[in-house]
């Protein structure tokens, strides 16, 4: 893994350095690494570390700095990382979501986090949030090096999505979606917005929305996916693998998240014999600048401050 110190505004801490590690078959993924301070969660074998992940189209620089710099402060290394085809990681096509790649991305981050400087390969910690809040279930099941996980506003079901999309949004509005989902997959790629307007064609379209993940969006950030994202999410159940965890999970809901079914991730928490945490709270605003930001922090901190201290 090669690294080099960071010179993206987006991290306000300034201490960070950016890396590249390689996926499963040799794309370079960029990253973030935030080194964790002092020696609080420390043992003989180093610090623990976090992988963490952004959601649908999502960057590392649209949101996560702050999260990364708080665990950071608390004693935790922290590897943020853009999946191949976003952000600055490499990869072709571009903007497209694949639950499969993704999440093979994500484990090559969980071997590239277990090989940083003064980590403990054993005290893996998961993050994920939205779309990779379910990804981070899947990649921490029947693993014994994973010793916490941390799933925020989770995507679990994307069938239970659909169902929530259909009560949203008009038909004609998703029949337009689908439509072009399937002309990007039978035929010549097609591409839509990820977050759009009410009435327009996106990915994102309730009220709100759009602003809304504006508001988080960073430098490297293109509102933009293939329109099969939708074909995608439709047989992603990252729910199931909740059972099969081996460590303490946190799970944090938007009791009136309009985008990730809040039902669908109480019973993934249930599954998962979870710690839940309930905020007031549509999707985007558990993010900085919102007034769930500090509260979702705070008991990110402590989650992992009692299940990771030692002595």
């Amino acid at each position: 893994m090669s690294t080099s110190q960071g010179t993206q505004a987006h991290p306000t801490s300034g201490r960070y350095a950016e890396t590249w590690f390689r996926g499963p078959d040799g794309v370079r993924l960029h990253a973030w690494h935030f080194p964790g301070d002092g020696e609080a969660l420390a043992t003989p074998a180093g610090r623990p570390v976090v992988v963490m992940a952004h959601g649908l189209g999502g960057t590392k620089d649209s949101g996560l700095a702050p999260f990364a710099e708080r665990l950071a402060a608390a004693g935790l290394d922290v590897l943020a990382f853009d999946y191949r085809g976003f952000g600055a990681s490499e990869g072709e096509p571009r903007q497209t979501v694949s639950m499969a790649a993704q999440l093979a991305d994500y484990r090559s981050a969980m071997t590239a986090a277990a090989g940083l400087p003064g980590v403990d390969p054993q005290r893996l910690v998961l993050w994920g949030v939205s779309l990779a809040g379910g990804h981070v279930l899947a990649a921490g099941a029947r693993r014994d090096d994973v010793a916490a996980v941390i799933s925020m506003v989770p995507l679990v079901d994307g069938l239970a999505a659909a169902r929530l999309a259909v009560r949203h949004h008009k038909p004609t509005a998703l029949l337009r979606s689908s439509a072009a989902g399937v002309r990007s997959r039978v035929g010549r790629r097609v591409t839509i917005p990820v977050v759009a307007r009410p009435g327009e064609v996106g990915a994102l379209t309730l009220p709100g929305l759009y602003e809304d993940y504006l508001s988080v969006a960073g430098p490297t950030w293109r509102n933009e996916v293939d329109a099969a994202v939708g074909l995608e999410l439709g047989n992603h159940r990252p729910g199931k693998e909740a059972r099969h965890l081996r460590c303490p999970l946190l799970v944090q809901i938007a009791d009136f998240d309009r985008s990730a079914p809040p039902h669908a991730a109480a019973k993934a928490a249930v599954a998962g014999r979870a710690e839940v945490r309930h905020y007031p709270a549509d999707h985007f605003d558990l993010f900085e600048g919102k007034e769930c930001f500090e509260p979702a922090v705070r008991h990110q901190v402590d989650f992992l401050v009692r299940h990771l201290r030692v002595g």
